[in-house]
């Protein structure tokens, strides 16, 4: 698969998958609009990839779409040694939304102790049932209004919170080396259609916050002070 942006002056190469809708096309190319400028890119696919796809791979991303996180086994059949391969030998995961989920233990297994749930049945969450929103949070304790569309929230072990929900659960963490977000950074412009919403667009101002949550938390590993 070729890179879609090969430059000599980006260091780092992500991977990001894509079947629509379970990681939609909307939600790749706002990741693919996020990064552009300052990574290497490549797309994969439930088809196989080659034995050395990810050997110049430092961030796999897994984004977020409509669909039942148990299409897992189907769409990731014959992908899913090789990105746990890649793990093991410390690449680094991004999972926005429905990549979110698959982290948990039924799924990639990628975390510890951690379970990922959906923040929609939550208690005290102020959405109460899937449909595209937007949601306040507060991201490195700055509110913010991010989009969101059942989006999950992480129970139990040890991590460290990038952003919480309105009710204080964690909406953004990071786990060693898998960075894990609920809301959807990465949304664009013809995701806010809806009257109440409009006045919410960020302006792509939301594709910095994940692009410097990647910089930060899991392709350079600042100290995390955040909460």
């Amino acid at each position: 698969m070729p890179e879609l942006s090969p430059s000599t002056n980006r260091t780092h190469t992500v991977a990001v998958f894509v079947h629509h809708p379970m990681c939609s096309v909307d939600s790749v190319n706002g990741v693919l609009q996020a990064f552009s400028r300052d990574f290497r890119l490549k797309i994969f696919t439930r088809h196989p990839v080659t034995p050395d796809f990810f050997d110049d791979v430092d961030l796999v991303v897994f984004p977020g779409g409509d669909g039942e996180a148990s299409a897992f086994r189907h769409l990731l059949k014959s992908n899913a040694p090789s990105v746990k391969k890649f793990l093991q030998k410390g690449g680094k995961y991004l999972g926005i939304c429905m990549g979110a989920y698959w982290a948990d233990a039924h799924y990639f297994d990628i975390l510890k102790s951690t379970r990922v749930v959906q923040y929609i049945r939550r208690p005290g969450a102020d959405i109460r049932s899937s449909y595209g929103t937007v949601a306040p949070i507060k991201w490195r304790n700055q509110p913010e209004h991010m989009y969101f569309y059942d989006g999950s929230t992480y129970l139990g072990g040890q991590f460290d919170t990038v952003a919480t929900y309105a009710n204080g659960d964690p909406m953004a963490i990071v786990q060693g080396s898998v960075g894990l977000i609920g809301c959807h950074p990465e949304s664009q412009a013809n995701w806010y259609t809806k009257k109440y919403m409009q006045p919410h667009w960020h302006h792509e101002n939301h594709h910095h916050l994940l692009k410097q949550f990647v910089n930060d938390f899991l392709l350079e590993k600042k100290q995390l002070n955040l909460f």
